[in-house]
């Protein structure tokens, strides 16, 4: 279930200045003990341990195989590529130097098979949350300081288990952490 608060937009430079849009909650962030622990409860014969390590190679991997310019691709869930930042355009190529024009790399995740937007609207339910960790749903209250829509999280109206608006998605763009 993704539960969502509404949020109205406040910047006055914006066409859609005053309106409402939904923006989801998140309850909680998993890193990979929590989840090899999710997952060990799921009726494997692998204990937390043995998934938790499992997941820690996997990210070693990943990494090393972007950093030798590969693509990961991980069915139903993303593929994982690097970008580059840049800084400055460089007036020919010549003139273009790394430390100059470059700011560094980061990480993008496409979402694949069952996790893209598409699918996404078939499976997701939408509830408007009552409470975000224990208090009262009220505007700002969800960590985010946000003042418009932002990754494309316009959601939409939930219609028996489907939603109908917005994609839910990020339009590709990927993750800028590493």
């Amino acid at each position: 279930m993704v539960r969502y608060i509404l949020k109205q937009i406040k910047i006055s430079s914006s066409r859609a200045y005053g309106k409402w849009f939904a923006k989801n909650v998140v309850e909680e962030t998993f890193d990979l003990d929590a989840l090899a622990e999710h997952m060990s409860n799921h009726n494997t014969p692998y204990s937390k341990g043995v998934i938790k390590g499992l997941l820690t190679d996997m990210v070693s991997c990943i990494k090393e195989l972007l950093l030798e310019g590969k693509n990961v691709k991980i069915d139903d869930l993303a593929i994982f590529s690097l970008g580059i930042k840049n800084k400055l355009t460089a007036e020919s190529e010549e003139s273009f130097s790394v430390t100059k024009n470059v700011e560094g790399v980061k990480l993008r995740a496409r979402a694949t098979g069952e996790l893209m937007s598409k699918s996404l609207r078939l499976d997701a339910t939408l509830k408007k949350a009552q409470y975000i960790n224990g208090k009262l749903a009220t505007e700002g209250e969800d960590g985010t300081g946000s003042t418009g829509p932002d990754n494309g999280n316009t959601g939409g109206t939930n219609t028996g288990g489907n939603t109908e608006g917005g994609d839910g998605g990020n339009g590709g763009s990927g993750n800028d952490e590493n």
